[in-house]
């Protein structure tokens, strides 16, 4: 196996909690629309984009607005969601993420983001992340979502290194699917059961380490 030289980080849920404020805001666009929308369905929305996610919540909703009003409505969720990130700070970066980022880069081994977030450097200077990163690839970057490997192979372009000597950490099916798709080793960050495509599952960056990471040349 090629070794490897680059990690691609998705950002919600892998560096930072910004799930719960997506959640907030879809759920108050859903009671808005007059209909439920539950954490379970919030599930769905994982590693997908603001368009798609859309979508799911209309489906779930049973509701099928033109494509004017559909453009209305996921500015009006993006702006409740730009309100609740805007106070964001560092104690926002999940444990071990920063730890993690640190160790990748003292051994030289270069890191890109690769997120669906069109919001990703409003959290990334929020948090004081961004100058971790020697590339970051976002929502206003990409033409196609997840599972599309777009993001990615856009990251390790913009990195200068081979698709197969890139790791991803991901947190959602489909970014597993676009790292595999694009050619690239994956780390699963959460359930085993949901992320069992990935080379390697991981609870959280918490306590992980870059020997361990390496060990993924091995398979």
């Amino acid at each position: 196996m090629s070794p490897i030289t680059a990690c691609l980080f998705d950002l919600d849920g892998v560096l930072v909690d910004t799930a719960k404020y997506h959640y907030i805001a879809w759920k108050r666009l859903a009671e808005e629309l007059g209909f439920e929308f539950t954490e379970q369905d919030n599930e769905r929305l994982k590693g997908v984009s603001r368009m798609a996610s859309l979508d799911i919540l209309l489906e779930i909703g049973g509701l099928a607005p033109d494509e004017e009003t559909k453009l209305d409505l996921a500015a009006k969720k993006n702006a409740w969601y730009v309100e609740y990130i805007s106070t964001m700070d560092a104690s926002e970066i999940l444990p071990g993420a920063l730890e993690f980022i640190q160790s990748l880069k003292e051994r030289g081994i270069k890191v890109a983001l690769g997120s669906a977030s069109k919001n990703a450097m409003l959290i990334l200077n929020n948090t004081g992340l961004t100058p971790y990163f020697d590339a970051i690839i976002d929502g206003t970057k990409t033409q196609q979502a997840k599972p599309d490997p777009e993001v990615f192979t856009l990251g390790a372009r913009e990195l200068g290194v081979p698709t197969e000597s890139c790791v991803v950490f991901e947190d959602a099916e489909a970014g597993i699917e676009a790292a595999t798709r694009a050619g690239m080793r994956c780390v699963g960050i959460g359930s085993p059961e949901t992320l069992g495509r990935a080379n390697l599952v991981i609870s959280s960056l918490e306590g992980f380490t870059v020997d361990r990471l390496l060990g993924l040349q091995e398979k």
